[in-house]
């Protein structure tokens, strides 16, 4: 990926990290590692990414978990999630 990175291309790629552990329903991941992991390549320190995470929960695409620190995929939009990170990351 480029070093710049769209709201689009963040979005996509923390779906595809888990999806990729098969993080979906109640197969959950701690949002703070998620976060180290993007942070390194992404600016802002993290900030960026918990909004982007926080606009995904709103959507619908992850649910929450454990009051807030641990995320999810949501199963019922399998083909949405799916679909959105093929065309986003062209894999």
């Amino acid at each position: 990926m480029p070093s710049r990175y769209t709201d689009e291309e963040i979005m996509a790629d923390i779906m595809n990290r888990l999806m990729r552990r098969g993080c979906w329903g109640s197969r959950y991941l701690p949002i703070d590692t998620l976060v180290n992991w993007l942070s390194k390549k992404i600016k802002r320190d993290g900030k960026r990414i918990k909004k982007l995470i926080k606009e995904m929960v709103k959507d619908g695409y992850l649910l929450v978990h454990k009051g807030g620190r641990t995320i999810s995929l949501n199963p019922a939009l399998n083909k949405e999630i799916i679909g959105y990170i093929n065309e986003s990351l062209k894999v």
